[in-house]
């Protein structure tokens, strides 16, 4: 199989609903999440969820870990629960095929040569500032554009980054993309800043202090 046909594969098993919600929930937790947990959130039994997951960990849209949830060790202390969380693996699929990660790339890496770093960021922030101009919720705002946002106490961090693959490649350039974009589209009642999330995203967002 190709790698055409591999994203094929496995964006056609979440065409079950079933399938899709428990995706959706392990890919949004904070937190890796047991067979238990997943199955309680999705209101369906434990050998159901567990089917589901096995086919999505198969399909490489998740991946799995093992540990102890008392935090018990040595006899006695059980059999490691397996966890679930969301493959670090990108799978994107466009019918006819297009190519617009390597245009995104030659964009990324001539404006990067260019130096044009500041440009970027302003129209970045610009861009952001245009959809808080919205009016709508920002979680929502930052759930549709696929950052996947959770609460940390005070703090909204971001499960997933929407530009990781160029972010890979142009660290600097595009990270300060996403600060300003997200910037903007925080407004005045949230402050973005550098503060990285394990796994996902660069930026995190506080509420401002002097509102």
């Amino acid at each position: 199989m190709t790698a055409e046909d591999d994203s094929y594969a496995a964006l056609g098993l979440l065409g079950d609903p079933v399938r899709r919600r428990l995706y959706r929930l392990v890919a949004a937790a904070p937190e890796e999440m047991g067979r238990d947990a997943v199955a309680e959130a999705a209101g369906i039994s434990r050998s159901l969820a567990a089917f589901h997951l096995e086919k999505l960990v198969e399909a490489g849209l998740l991946a799995v870990s093992f540990r102890r949830l008392t935090g018990r060790t040595g006899p006695g202390a059980g059999r490691p629960a397996k966890l679930y969380r969301r493959a670090d693996g990108e799978f994107a699929v466009s019918v006819p095929p297009r190519s617009y990660d390597a245009a995104g790339r030659l964009l990324a890496e001539t404006v990067e040569r260019a130096g044009l770093d500041l440009e970027l960021q302003a129209a970045a922030r610009a861009a952001g500032a245009a959809g808080a101009g919205t009016g709508a919720d920002l979680e929502e705002e930052l759930r549709a554009r696929g950052y996947a946002p959770f609460r940390d106490g005070e703090v909204l961090r971001l499960r997933n980054c929407p530009f990781h693959a160029l972010a890979q490649e142009f660290p600097g350039l595009v990270c300060g993309m996403n600060l300003a974009l997200l910037d903007g589209l925080a407004g005045e009642e949230w402050t973005a800043a550098m503060e990285a999330c394990a796994g996902g995203c660069c930026v995190a967002l506080s509420k401002t202090k002097d509102r």
